[in-house]
């Protein structure tokens, strides 16, 4: 396994023969990615592209994690690693309810015989949070009295935004 050789290699005082020549593939492969990097404008907007959903997905952390002061405040491991894993599951749900509501905005507008060109859905993404509001009371009694149904689309504007 790649891991158990990396480690052994870590392990060693001193760097051996194959520890260097290691060292030397990889900056091979990062030549030859530059190189690659330098000539094709695709890979350079693929990269963009992730990168983007990268950094929106870190906004939308920031600004749950503790309303945009984005520190964890707690000091133990095991308390940090609490508050974390219910980041990451507040972000996995409304990543989960704009998806879903983003289909159905696609199936409405296909209903309506709209034509949606594909590339204009490839810069769609669920990571927007402009409709949540993130201060403020949760209505316990109102959400259990509609648990289980689906909001409608709010088609009272109908407009397109990039």
């Amino acid at each position: 396994m790649p891991s158990a050789m990396l480690k052994r290699l870590a392990a060693f005082q001193r760097q051996n023969q194959l520890d260097l020549a290691l060292q030397e593939l990889g900056r091979i492969e990062r030549t030859l990615f530059m190189l690659d990097w330098l000539e094709s404008p695709q890979l350079r907007q693929l990269c963009q592209a992730g990168l983007n959903k990268s950094e929106q997905r870190h906004a939308l952390a920031q600004v749950i994690c503790t309303f945009k002061q984005g520190r964890i405040a707690d000091r133990g491991p095991d308390a940090q690693q609490f508050r974390a894993s219910g980041l990451n599951l507040v972000i996995a749900a409304i990543v989960y309810w704009n998806t879903t509501y983003l289909a159905d905005a696609i199936d409405h507008l296909h209903s309506r015989n709209q034509a949606i060109p594909a590339e204009l859905l490839v810069h769609t993404s669920p990571l927007t949070w402009e409709h949540i509001s993130f201060s403020g009371d949760f209505l316990w009694d109102r959400a259990a009295a509609t648990a289980g149904q689906r909001r409608q689309l709010n088609l009272s504007r109908d407009r397109l935004t990039a």
